[in-house]
């Protein structure tokens, strides 16, 4: 099977509005939504109309640009933005001092998506893929048992060996305590690098998560193109509710 998701649904009315398009066209399967962002109501709206399955798509690594009422919130997620964002190293180390910060903004933006939807999320990821920084592994913050996104899937040789290992030994900790997709891809690197071809075989004998973000022209383009809907047809494709 293959999952369809697109990212940062929420973020801005854009991102929201060209995911929404690509869903009415049945080009994607499901949804990971931002909240406390500009476009947070607004698309929890539309995902409720029409009918979207949608995840959490947890915020450790850009400021809130909607209405936050908590100063607490504001005040710990600045401080976790901060941290993430010094380097591209920074999730590989844990902070101590950040453990109750992390704690406090992941039961936020749960809290608030549950106020937004009216039902828990029906996976979790993260924006820039910072839900698998050090700080929210060894704490176990997301509950065990949820669905949540793995780390991106490399054929040999695509990355250094440091590197694969380094997923490797995450994915081997994941998978004990959460349920996962056996792949994830990334839409824009596939397009890049003609991987596609590689994607659908693997969607054949296992389950397949392909990250979307449908403003990037590009992306868009390919969504509505008679070559993904080809694709579609000759696969099985679902949510992560099938999971």
């Amino acid at each position: 099977m293959i999952i369809i998701n697109a990212d940062d649904w929420g973020r801005s009315r854009a991102e929201t509005d060209a995911a929404v398009s690509c869903y009415r066209e049945g080009r994607i399967t499901s949804v990971s939504a931002m909240v406390f962002m500009e476009d947070s109501g607004r698309a929890a709206d539309l995902a409720k109309a029409e009918g979207i399955d949608v995840g959490l798509h947890l915020n450790l690594s850009q400021s809130f640009t909607g209405e936050v009422s908590s100063e607490q919130l504001s005040e710990y997620h600045g401080r976790i933005v901060c941290f993430l964002t010094l380097n591209k190293y920074s999730l590989l180390i844990y902070n101590p001092a950040l453990g109750k910060h992390f704690r406090y903004v992941y039961h936020s933006q749960l809290e608030e998506f549950l106020r937004l939807y009216g039902r828990p999320p029906s996976h979790i990821n993260g924006h820039r893929h910072k839900h698998l920084c050090t700080n929210m592994l060894l704490e176990k913050i997301i509950p065990e048992g949820e669905k949540v996104r793995r780390n991106f899937s490399f054929w040999p040789g695509e990355k250094g060996l440091l590197n694969r290992a380094y997923r490797r030994l995450v994915d081997l900790w994941l998978v004990r305590r959460y349920r996962l997709t056996d792949f994830f891809f990334a839409l824009q690197q596939c397009l890049q690098d003609d991987r596609l071809v590689r994607v659908t075989e693997l969607a054949k004998v296992g389950t397949v998560e392909l990250m979307t973000h449908p403003a990037n022209p590009k992306e868009y383009a390919y969504l509505m193109s008679d070559d993904h809907l080809a694709m579609l047809c000759k696969l099985e494709h679902g949510t992560h509710c099938s999971v």
